[in-house]
């Protein structure tokens, strides 16, 4: 009895207060750590390094720290050579051509630093019993791959997505009924 007189009430609020329930509607933030709060700063710090020159010190000094930073990815000239076989080798850089020839003196490092922002926006009622979810996606993906010969990076290239703003809007007008875990596989035994 107490439940469901505190749904009815709950119900009431929601109804009279909309703006109110939305801010019950899910959050989500992702982030992969990284000494750079926006794109622009971790391309700048990027764009810093210098091919030849810079060493394993410089590049953690511009925020590119190989052994402390988080979620980066370490790869061998193998996994080179497997990203790059279906360009002829003397079509390749030429720092990609001599990590291929240091075999095990080469190394390299995919960095991936990232903030986004997930927000579920709309109707409190129509997210919760499923008729419509609205979604607005909000940030930033920077990626870089450096590859070291030795203590010094011979090749660098980056990518990554500067401003994220995607909207998604799923419609399901069969509400909870159409969710492939529904209702009805939660009521019938054996479904």
């Amino acid at each position: 009895m107490r439940k469901v007189l505190l749904l009815r009430l709950l119900a009431v609020i929601c109804l009279t207060v909309e703006m109110g329930c939305a801010s019950l509607l899910p959050r989500s933030k992702q982030v992969a750590e990284s000494p750079w709060t926006e794109y622009a700063d971790a391309k700048k710090a990027f764009d810093a390094i210098t091919i030849g020159k810079t060493t394993v010190d410089d590049l953690k000094d511009l925020g590119f720290d190989i052994k402390g930073s988080p979620n980066i990815k370490v790869l061998n000239y193998l996994d080179i050579a497997a990203n790059v076989q279906s360009i002829p080798l003397q079509e390749l850089d030429p720092g990609l051509q001599a990590c291929l020839r240091a075999r095990s003196d080469c190394r390299a490092y995919v960095f991936e630093p990232s903030r986004i922002n997930s927000k579920r926006i709309g109707s409190f009622w129509l997210d919760i019993f499923n008729f419509r979810k609205k979604t607005h996606e909000t940030g930033w993906r920077f990626k870089a791959l450096i590859v070291f010969i030795d203590h010094h990076v011979a090749y660098k290239l980056s990518s990554g997505e500067p401003q994220i703003d995607t909207m998604q809007d799923q419609v399901n007008p069969l509400g909870p009924l159409q969710s492939p875990a529904g209702i009805f596989t939660k009521l019938i035994p054996g479904m």
